[in-house]
């Protein structure tokens, strides 16, 4: 995503909606502000999630630039990390940078399939387009690299999906689908190796 904000069709010819930074930081804060002391801060170089350093203090989940995506996708890793986790920077996850080697892209495929399966949920409550991100353009990939990944993450989502998601991944869903109405509910969502392109 190159943009601030980026625009949804609905299925109804003629309707645009812009699905903006500053409005999914405001359905994050709705949702989990006060309750999970959480804020969606945008502007960062590289994504981060930082713990609150003292009792009472928030936590912050910090994403690229003001894209819609980046906040997307950095929600979705937050909804599946587990309570000690979350008490980590970063989850306590590490993170190769570009340039990964063959191992090293494989085991980031491993751990960023069930984050990219869920963003794409909630991109599609959005009315936003998903890309797939392997996130290594400067590194080796294999040719199968992208499709194999790309079949793990339309398991993903089609997981999620079928067992509806719950907890804050479904609030968070729950909450955009309701702050969008271009996106699609949970049921008419559709993932195939075709969307991704």
């Amino acid at each position: 995503m190159s943009s601030a904000s980026s625009s949804a069709r609905r299925s109804d010819p003629g309707v645009t909606v812009t699905v903006d930074a500053a409005t999914l930081e405001q359905v994050f804060a709705d949702c989990f502000g006060q309750r999970e002391r959480t804020r969606l801060v945008g502007g960062a170089e590289e994504p981060l999630y930082l713990p609150a350093t003292a009792p009472g203090g928030w936590h912050e989940i910090h994403y690229r630039a003001d894209y819609p995506a980046s906040a997307l996708h950095e929600v979705a890793h937050w909804c599946i990390a587990g309570a000690a986790r979350r008490r980590l920077p970063d989850y306590g996850y590490w993170y190769a940078p570009d340039g990964r080697d063959a191992a090293t892209q494989r085991a980031f495929e491993g751990v960023e399939a069930r984050p990219q399966g869920l963003e794409w949920l909630f991109a599609q409550a959005c009315g936003l387009p998903f890309r797939l991100s392997l996130d290594n353009l400067d590194g080796q990939l294999a040719a199968d690299d992208r499709e194999r990944f790309a079949a793990a993450v339309v398991a993903e989502a089609r997981s999620w999906q079928a067992r509806g998601p719950a907890g804050r991944a479904g609030r968070f869903l729950e909450a955009l689908t309701a702050a969008f109405p271009a996106g699609r509910a949970v049921p008419a969502m559709q993932f195939s190796m075709a969307a991704l392109g």
